[in-house]
């Protein structure tokens, strides 16, 4: 028999599902504000699987793939382990089609958190004493930011080993080394010696089916892997980049991108332009390195020094 899983003082026993409603805070208004929290058991002992989405609320991707798989079934079967599956983890920011809780502060920067701090913080301590004490691997999926669009890309920590092999079987089109960021949801599961890998793809706000099937295929094979399920898609071709660079704007104005992410460059190729709105000018913007397009900005309207093109090196 394994351990019962508690969450907000309500247990999950082997071979069990359940809907655990976390209460985090209240609106203005006096509304109640819920985290739905979906917990899936085997009767078979196994490792307990986080998948989330909607850290950052406007990333909708993450919210879409994580849905999606509780409403197809996903984990109502499982032959062992367990399965805490929550699309929505910051409640506000995605009613408020924002990045960060109503007070501006990013719950993903406010980690472990705490009881009688800010209101990220707050969020951050439930999700700290409440979730990640209860799991030991996790998924968190991810979308780029403010106008930005992320090729389909599994990141790791370079100094937890395993949380690479599970990126690997993950078998994102790019698989990449990312530092742990302090404070953010990855670094304090690291801490407490679990690890979590991030799924980032397409752009906020911004439904992408292309993204959306990468996930789930993804986190089909994670499951896999762990024994959780027997079938999973066939791995696909992938491309591991050990570092990164950004290509920044060298002057203000609009952008135009001539080619976009997942598209292979070499040094010095020209990759965009940056015109004023009168013909007067045109900026060529070149590549920096030989690699592969991993990100690129959508804004039309750029400023010096606003990061254009990410730029994988592998």
């Amino acid at each position: 028999m394994s351990k019962m899983i508690s969450i907000n003082k309500q247990g999950v026993k082997d071979g069990e599902n359940a809907v655990i409603t976390l209460n985090i805070a209240r609106l203005a208004s006096g509304t109640k504000i819920d985290l739905p929290i979906y917990v899936y058991r085997s009767k078979n002992p196994g490792p307990i699987l986080l998948l989330s989405g909607g850290l950052h609320g406007d990333e909708v991707n993450g919210v879409e793939i994580v849905r999606r798989m509780v409403a197809n079934h996903t984990f109502e079967h499982l032959h062992c382990g367990s399965v805490i599956a929550i699309p929505i983890m910051n409640i506000y920011g995605f009613l408020n089609f924002s990045r960060e809780v109503p007070d501006g502060k990013d719950i993903n920067r406010s980690f472990p958190g705490s009881l009688t701090g800010s209101l990220a913080a707050r969020v951050a301590y439930n999700l700290t004493h409440k979730v990640l004490k209860e799991i030991d691997l996790g998924i968190d999926f991810h979308t780029g930011g403010a106008s930005r669009y992320n090729y389909p890309q599994c990141r790791f920590s370079p100094s937890d080993e395993y949380s690479k092999k599970i990126a690997d079987v993950f078998n994102a089109p790019i698989t990449m080394a990312s530092k742990l960021i302090d404070k953010s949801l990855r670094k304090e599961a690291y801490k407490m010696g679990k690890s979590i890998i991030v799924f980032e793809g397409g752009e906020s706000m911004r439904f992408d089916e292309h993204v959306i099937q990468n996930g789930i295929r993804g986190a089909r094979r994670v499951m896999k892997h762990l024994g959780m399920i027997t079938q999973a898609p066939h791995e696909e071709e992938n491309v591991f980049c050990s570092n990164s660079f950004w290509v920044r704007a060298k002057s203000s104005g609009m952008f135009t991108a001539t080619i976009h992410s997942g598209k292979e460059v070499k040094k010095n190729q020209i990759i965009g332009k940056i015109t004023d709105p009168f013909g007067q000018f045109e900026t060529k913007v070149k590549a920096s390195h030989t690699g592969i397009i991993i990100g690129h900005n959508n804004m039309p309207l750029v400023n010096q020094g606003d990061a254009l093109f990410h730029i994988g090196i592998h």
